[in-house]
């Protein structure tokens, strides 16, 4: 997919000599179990570890990218990831801090698992000795019956200690209350820690701070079942320097399908952190080094104007992602919008995302004549406004200035046989999509 690169090649860089020192430098500890004896598990013999997915949604986000990626750095270190997609957890779905989760039926849910199954696979090795392996919490779940779930797993929780779990105490003190189906999640996530134990010696489970209670109901169930310590790690909750939350975008979430955010949409997303956080998103969010990252905050701090780790931030995620072939094209389709670039050479879809926040029109194809298109756009307020800007030399159809204000574009020069981009002097750009040939 990417520019995950091969697994042997990456497991030569020496930053992961000491994988917990690297994963505290990049900042991605927050909480866990006992730091020491983590540390020495980590730079120890190979371990099996896991992080679960709930398809409450048919894409993973930014927060699930959070643990994706330290997923494959941990697996870069030599140990082995399980990757759980909770085709019964799912089912639920943890709670929220604010009100019940709506519940997707089964077929839904189980198209879902497919979904974020094919995109967990695409950040991790299934070869080699460490190879990773897909687990689905509704393979051990399913067969079990209510009575044998509450004598087998049940006793060992006390309502007490489930009351105080964060999650849980904050829908407690709300109006909406809680329900005995969400309140029983910790229970199904301890379970699995413990499936994963017995089945496959599984001794770390990763995930976000906002997960602790959960994290520790399998640290406990485990301790109180089989009498071993296991441990957890929680990962900072990624929040902006101004406090707002990280991973929104206009109230919608930056999902990882290129269905539901295009690679042009979320690359701009990355393109446009603020230079207060580029250091940390590039800690977080990439495979740099840290002389390639101590040399770009350099260049933040003494040539903000450049953007230079916006610019490889935005590249190196996107690349990730969503491939280096789709990143390459959607900085071509940035130069392109004005007039750096060729646009016939872009995709429909990308073209499509590019523009997708742009002023646009819709005409037939008798009005193509550069005055009626510029009016219909919305670039020029009248036809005489629109015959100044020709006159000045700034009208442009698909980045070719318009000299003659009688010009009528030819249908062969729409792109993709429907649009053209217009563009008023050097900044304001527009869309025309052609509705009838």
């Amino acid at each position: 997919m990417s520019q995950l690169n091969d697994l042997d090649s990456q497991q030569n860089d020496p930053s992961f000599a000491n994988i917990w020192q690297e994963l505290k430098w990049r900042g991605l500890v927050h909480v866990s179990t006992d730091e020491a004896e983590l540390e020495k598990l980590l730079a120890g013999d190979p371990i099996t570890y896991y992080c679960g997915f709930d398809p409450t949604a048919p894409s993973l986000h930014l927060g699930n990218l959070v643990q994706l990626l330290l997923m494959r750095r941990i697996q870069l270190a030599g140990h082995r990831p399980l990757g759980l997609v909770g085709g019964s957890t799912g089912l639920i779905g943890d709670p929220r801090p604010t009100a019940e989760r709506t519940l997707n039926t089964k077929d839904t849910v189980s198209e879902w698992v497919g979904y974020l199954q094919a995109q967990v696979r695409r950040f991790l090795s299934f070869e080699g000795g460490n190879a990773a392996r897909m687990v689905n919490n509704l393979d051990w779940t399913a067969p079990l019956s209510a009575i044998d779930f509450l004598r087998e797993i049940g006793k060992h929780f006390r309502v007490g200690t489930m009351l105080r779990k964060d999650a849980v105490a904050s829908r407690l003190g709300s109006d909406e209350g809680i329900s005995y189906t969400e309140f029983s999640y910790q229970i199904l996530q301890g379970m699995d820690y413990l499936q994963l134990f017995r089945d496959y010696g599984c001794v770390l489970q990763t995930g976000g701070s906002d997960q602790w209670g959960n994290l520790t109901s399998g640290t406990e169930l485990i301790r109180k079942v089989e009498g071993k310590h296991v441990h957890a790690l929680g990962t900072p909750l990624i929040t902006n320097s101004d406090g707002t939350k990280f991973g929104k975008s206009e109230g919608n979430a930056i999902w990882l399908d290129p269905e539901m955010c295009s690679p042009y949409a979320f690359y701009q997303f990355w393109l446009n952190t603020a230079d207060a956080d580029v250091s940390a998103r590039l800690k977080v969010f990439t495979f740099l080094s840290r002389a390639e990252i101590e040399a770009l905050e350099v260049s933040v701090a003494e040539r903000p104007f450049a953007r230079e780790g916006q610019r490889k931030l935005a590249y190196e995620v996107t690349s990730l992602v969503h491939g280096v072939d789709a990143t390459e094209k959607v900085i071509a389709a940035s130069a392109a919008l004005f007039g750096n670039g060729d646009l016939s050479v872009l995709d429909e879809a990308t073209l499509q995302a590019a523009t997708s926040e742009l002023p646009s029109a819709r005409v037939d194809v008798g009005g193509l004549g550069i005055i009626e298109l510029l009016v219909a756009a919305g670039l020029s307020e009248s036809k005489s406004a629109a015959r100044r800007t020709v006159g000045e030399g700034g009208a442009y159809v698909n980045n070719a200035k318009i000299s003659d204000p009688d010009a009528v574009i030819a249908p062969s020069e729409l792109l993709h046989g429907r649009y053209l981009l217009l563009r008023r002097g050097k900044k304001n750009l527009a869309t025309v999509e052609v509705s009838a040939l």
